[in-house]
């Protein structure tokens, strides 16, 4: 995937929707657990060292699964490339469900689907599209896939 990486730097800068310090293991076999500071910035997860302020690397959240490890754990798996897991622990078993719940939440996909059924369910209630007005309604984007 191409990317600018001043805007990225830029954007790892904006207010997270979600942000703490958590104990983060890398992809590689001999990665060592370290504390981090992690960031979720719409679909990019960032992670600084502690007390740094540009990120050490980002995590673009599609195509990717949140599996629940244990009670303070879970893990970030990218559907293309199963071998490359990223594991997380966090201090409690509620902030371990925030970020999942969360990281789950922030996906392209994720919003696109919201969107598909919130625009279905308006729909049924007027009996109009309330994508027509913006002329978008027909973007293959904005529909259901087979």
């Amino acid at each position: 995937m191409r990317y600018n990486v001043r805007e990225l730097l830029c954007l790892s800068k904006q207010p997270a929707e979600k942000a703490a310090e958590l104990t983060m293991r890398g992809p590689k076999r001999n990665d060592v657990a370290k504390c981090r500071l992690v960031k979720l910035v719409v679909n990019f997860l960032f992670y600084f060292r502690i007390d740094e302020e540009e990120p050490v690397g980002a995590l673009l959240l599609e195509q990717c699964k949140i599996q629940k490890e244990d009670d303070i754990g879970f893990s970030l798996v990218f559907v293309d490339e199963p071998e490359r897991k990223y594991s997380f622990m966090c201090d409690t078993k509620e902030e371990c469900e925030e970020w999942i719940e969360a990281l789950t939440k922030a996906s392209y996909e994720y919003m696109r689907k919201s969107l598909i059924f919130y625009r279905n369910e308006i729909k049924e209630i007027t009996g109009k599209d309330p994508l027509e007005q913006y002329g978008i309604s027909e973007e293959t984007r904005f529909q259901t896939r087979s």
